[in-house]
């Protein structure tokens, strides 16, 4: 995928009216009190058959499930640290700025010109439909988390912000 410029400023500049704004995050199905809660299931339902094992005789299968515990708890560690990814998009009469925070919380920040900026986004939407901003040569990905349709609610309504933009500029 080649990239939009990146650019430095982290921020749109106060003096400029602010038409559109999005903070796109990905869907967290389990909150951190259903991880608690799912994790101590599992480890009841391990505990208790580690235990009868542990009786019958076999025991060295104690080990393995502690393993999957241990396990099941660290992916989905990985999967929260993964879920703190986020994209910030702000369209103001001169520029669209999409900043782009990664799941390490580095940013990097890209600008476009609204007049001359496409989206593009298949319709109907695929699974695999990328929600695809285009300007002067260069492309950028956003939403890539969101679900297919949301991504098609995102393309519709910044294709809307951006027509009033360019007809403000008209």
């Amino acid at each position: 995928m080649s990239s939009a410029a990146e650019i430095d400023s982290g921020s749109v500049q106060a003096a400029e009216p602010l038409l559109f704004d999005a903070l796109l995050t990905p869907h967290r199905s389990l909150s951190p009190r259903g991880f608690l809660i799912f994790m101590a299931a599992i480890c009841c339902v391990s505990f208790a058959a580690g235990l009868a094992l542990f009786l019958a005789g076999a025991w060295p299968i104690v080990g393995f499930l502690g393993a999957d515990v241990l396990l099941i708890y660290l992916l989905f560690r990985a999967n929260y640290r993964h879920g703190r990814r986020h994209e910030i998009l702000e369209l103001t009469p001169e520029r669209l700025t999409v900043r782009k925070v990664n799941h390490y919380g580095e940013a990097r920040s890209f600008e476009f010109q609204p007049y001359w900026l496409r989206v593009q986004m298949d319709d109907p939407v695929h699974h695999e439909s990328q929600l695809v901003l285009h300007s002067h040569g260069k492309r950028l990905v956003v939403g890539s988390f969101l679900a297919p349709e949301e991504r098609l609610d995102l393309a519709k309504a910044l294709r809307k912000a951006l027509a009033e933009t360019q007809n403000q500029l008209s």
